[in-house]
């Protein structure tokens, strides 16, 4: 598979999405009066209601901090060590912990049991000169059947 994308990754990227579905990407934003200068309200609608009494805005978390994680809303450095504290914990230690745990687990179903049990009874036929197995999986003279007349 790779190897036929190597092959053909030079065609494909070649190829422009613009000029293959026949479309052009146009802006739709708003010219300023500068060209590359970012007025105070083009970054932030204001509106009378969000301002406190000193003029301030209410700062979402989110747009301060791109960077969140979800542990700690106003302290970046903490979020983050904290982000990676709940990682190390959470995944590495789980499965260093998890894979342990599940290696020293009893035997499931009795498989090691059943091979050193079949291992002795082939030694202890041998020995007494006995084919290792049978033809009937019972001793056929401690079995009872009914008779042939009742039905």
């Amino acid at each position: 598979m790779a190897s036929r994308l190597s092959r053909i990754w030079p065609v494909v990227s070649r190829v422009r999405l613009s000029s293959a579905l026949g479309t052009r990407c146009v802006s739709q934003t708003p010219k300023s009066s500068a060209a590359g200068a970012a007025v105070a309200s083009d970054l932030q609608p204001v509106s009378p209601a969000l301002q406190d009494s000193h003029g301030h805005t209410e700062v979402n978390p989110f747009e301060k901090n791109p960077d969140f994680h979800g542990f700690h809303h106003h302290d970046t450095f903490v979020d983050e060590w904290n982000m990676r504290l709940a990682f190390f914990f959470g995944i590495s230690v789980a499965i260093v912990i998890g894979g342990t745990f599940i290696h020293y687990l009893p035997d499931h179903g009795m498989r090691q049991w059943a091979r050193r049990e079949a291992e002795r009874l082939i030694k202890q036929r041998e020995a007494e000169g006995l084919p290792l197995m049978t033809e009937n999986y019972y001793d056929p003279s401690k079995i009872i059947l009914p008779s042939s007349g009742d039905e």
